[in-house]
């Protein structure tokens, strides 16, 4: 019985919703939602771009910047395909086995990005309380374990809560409330017991995020110590504006994350704009809004995108 729910549902046709209400604009919602995934895209691609041909950036501080623009990318790309086919009236038919493909990108590189913005509450702290053994600490080694050991950690934490998924049964309706596929979301349509889903769910965020941002809390509470130990005033202003950027990346992250969580447990009886907002602003507004950050608080990416753009200009001109 168990094989028969299971081929059932891994062969179910699920629709997913665009905006409910303003069926009649989708046309025109779309055109933001085109702008913010290009200023992403353009953004993250132009950050790895300089961050892998200047040599000087190939830093401890940078290399995260970098894996944090991958996971940026990872987080929202795999949402674009079906937000347009829902906006633009192609299709809101999407199967089970690809919805579930969907998830797992989506709430693997969410929960990726904490373990990243973990790294580099890390890498600030060494750098400002041990910053003679920065680079014997941060070797591109340890980097490269530390990128490697945070994806496998959120991918494998995943695996378990999405694979019951094909044992249950999906017997009333198959709508999805938002233009791409959420565990969260899933689950309320089941017919059947979803405890185990809830609360592991409700566990792995606890821990993982919490995990992180406990730790990005004690890293910063070691780095205001550092800083105040500092004798002059310009010294501990120039200490911490090293942190600006990475403290803005962290409340972006943060922010709509648990108020998409708080939004989907409960306050399940609200208007369904705000469940579809607080999803949009958990997958944009990071990939969107950390370039920027990180091109205006960063001089030296700041340089980067001046020399790439401008000296590609100029060397035009004089050909």
């Amino acid at each position: 019985m168990s094989t028969s729910n299971s081929s059932t549902t891994l062969s179910s046709t699920f629709y997913l919703t665009g905006i409910p209400g303003y069926e009649e604009f989708h046309h025109w919602i779309s055109i933001p939602f085109c702008l913010l995934y290009l200023v992403g895209i353009m953004g993250n691609c132009t950050i790895l771009h300089i961050v892998w041909t200047d040599t000087r950036l190939h830093e401890p501080m940078y290399y995260f910047l970098a894996m944090l623009s991958l996971t940026d990318m990872g987080m929202s790309l795999p949402t674009m395909i079906t937000l347009f086919r829902v906006l633009w009236s192609i299709s809101k038919k999407i199967q089970f086995s690809i919805c579930v493909v969907q998830m797992f990108f989506i709430h693997t590189f969410s929960f990726t990005e904490s373990s990243v913005l973990l790294a580099m509450a890390l890498d600030r702290y060494v750098a400002i309380c041990h910053p003679l053994r920065y680079a014997t600490i941060l070797t591109p080694k340890l980097i490269t374990k530390i990128g490697i050991a945070a994806l496998l950690r959120s991918a494998i934490a995943m695996i378990p809560l999405l694979a019951r998924l094909a044992f249950f049964p999906f017997c009333h309706s198959h709508i999805l409330s938002h233009s791409y596929c959420l565990h969260q979301d899933m689950i309320r349509l089941a017919c059947a017991d979803t405890k185990f889903n809830v609360v592991y769910g409700l566990v792995l965020v606890t821990v993982l995020w919490g995990m992180d941002s406990l730790g990005i809390l004690v890293s910063y509470v070691f780095i205001i110590i550092s800083v105040l130990r500092i004798a002059s005033h310009e010294g501990r202003l120039k200490a911490l504006n090293t942190c600006a950027s990475h403290i803005c990346a962290v409340l972006i992250l943060y922010v709509p994350m648990i108020g998409l969580s708080i939004t989907h447990r409960f306050v399940k009886h609200s208007s369904p704009l705000i469940h579809i907002f607080m999803a949009h602003m958990y997958l944009l507004v990071p990939p969107v809004l950390n370039p920027i950050i990180y091109s205006v608080k960063t001089q030296q990416i700041r340089q980067g995108i001046l020399h790439l753009f401008f000296l590609k200009k100029i060397s035009s001109t004089v050909k």
